[in-house]
């Protein structure tokens, strides 16, 4: 029961922070993670908030889990949900700032805040959200790479999204490369106990198996590096909401 509600309250407050720091970089007017681009640019062109473009996105992408044969989970609605309602609320009580070095300072903490959002929601483990399925679902159907798919998916979005008018600038890169080794951090000072009973079970079983020995190859060395593989594949997830 208290475990069960700890993941809830991860999930909430995950979620809630999540569009918060969407809010905080749309105010800053620097630039935006490529989703985000994209959400904006449809909200520039149908009048719809961007809360409400990113859940009507998010309902898209999970229809496209269907000939994937993903399944969603608690936290996959509360993704859409949750999300939309805070940016939307985040943006109705942020002013827009004039001040460049104010500008600067919301992009990297709402960057610090996305990342800490993202370790706090995916270690929940009640479910992927919308986009974090697609990638994983196209990976196991296609067989190609996790980078491979991100990066199509996401330059996708990208290029889509600028030519509907949503902003990009030096927010969009320092998101693309800072938004990893935050997450990372985030984990790591995560007392470990916490992680082997949350989403990020997988990365801890796979920090702590030994590097098998030259004995160990052969049909038992491939099994372990399958699952190595699977685990790498769900610890990247964090890079894509």
């Amino acid at each position: 029961m208290r475990e069960a509600l700890a993941r809830g309250t991860a999930l909430v407050v995950g979620l809630a922070c999540y569009g918060l720091s969407m809010a905080v970089m749309v105010r800053a007017g620097l630039g935006l993670d490529p989703w985000d681009v994209f959400h904006q640019g449809l909200s520039h062109n149908t009048g719809m908030t961007i809360g409400a473009a990113s859940a009507v996105v998010g309902v898209g992408v999970l229809l496209a889990w269907i000939p994937l044969r993903n399944r969603p989970g608690v936290g996959t609605v509360a993704n859409v949900i949750g999300i939309a309602v805070s940016v939307d609320v985040g943006l109705a009580l942020l002013p827009t700032p004039t001040s460049l070095p104010v500008r600067i300072a919301m992009m990297v903490g709402a960057v610090v805040l996305n990342a800490f959002a993202t370790a706090l929601y995916i270690g929940a483990g009640l479910g992927p959200g919308p986009r974090d399925g697609l990638m994983t679902g196209l990976v196991m159907r296609t067989g190609l790479s996790v980078r491979l798919i991100r990066t199509s998916i996401e330059a996708t979005v990208l290029a889509v999204g600028w030519l509907l008018g949503g902003t990009v600038g030096i927010g969009t890169v320092v998101y693309a490369f800072g938004i990893g080794p935050l997450v990372q951090f985030f984990v790591r000072i995560t007392p470990r106990r916490v992680l082997a009973h949350s989403g990020w079970a997988s990365v801890v079983e796979a920090n702590d198996k030994p590097a098998a020995s030259a004995a160990d190859q052969g049909s038992c060395g491939v099994a372990r590096q399958d699952v190595s593989r699977r685990n790498n594949q769900e610890g990247e997830q964090t890079l894509i909401r």
